[in-house]
C-alpha cells in the first residue's frame, strides 16, 4: 500500500459551496451538471460530496450554512494548500486581509481557515493531515 500523496503547497485542492439549503442546491447540480450526490453526516444533518458520473471521482462538496459554515457567503470556495495555516492566517491580516473563519482542525482531514483578501475575494487555506 502506498502512502497517500499530499497535495502540493500552493495548489487548489478542494472546492465547496455553502448555502442555506444544500438539499435543493445539490439537486440543482445533480440535474444541471450530472454530479452524483452522496450524503456526508454532520451529526443532525447531511452535507454532500458530489461525484463525477463517469469516473465516480469526488469533484466538490455542497454544504449547509450551519455550524462553522454559518459565516460563509453563498459562493464557490476554493481550498488552497499551505505549509502552515496559522502562519498564513497571520500573514493575511498583516497584509490587509481578514479572517472569516478562524483556523481550526477538521478531524480526519487537516487544519483550515477562511480568509478574505484585500480585494474582498474569499478562499480557504488548508493543511492536510
Amino acid at each position: 500500500m502506498s502512502e497517500k500523496q499530499k497535495p502540493e503547497i500552493g495548489s487548489i485542492t478542494w472546492f465547496d459551496l455553502t448555502v442555506p439549503d444544500a438539499v435543493k442546491v445539490k439537486d440543482f447540480y445533480a440535474k444541471v451538471v450530472g454530479w452524483m450526490p452522496e450524503g456526508l453526516s454532520m451529526g443532525d444533518y447531511d452535507d454532500y460530496t458530489m461525484s463525477a458520473p463517469e469516473s465516480n471521482k469526488v469533484a466538490a462538496g455542497i454544504c449547509h450554512a450551519k455550524g462553522s459554515n454559518a459565516k460563509l457567503p453563498p459562493q464557490w470556495l476554493i481550498y488552497i494548500t499551505v505549509e502552515d495555516v496559522d502562519k498564513s492566517a497571520e500573514s493575511c491580516t498583516l497584509l490587509g486581509g481578514k479572517i472569516v473563519v478562524e483556523p481550526k482542525n477538521m478531524p480526519g482531514y487537516g487544519r483550515y481557515c477562511v480568509i478574505q483578501d484585500p480585494a474582498g475575494a474569499v478562499c480557504a487555506l488548508f493543511k492536510p493531515e
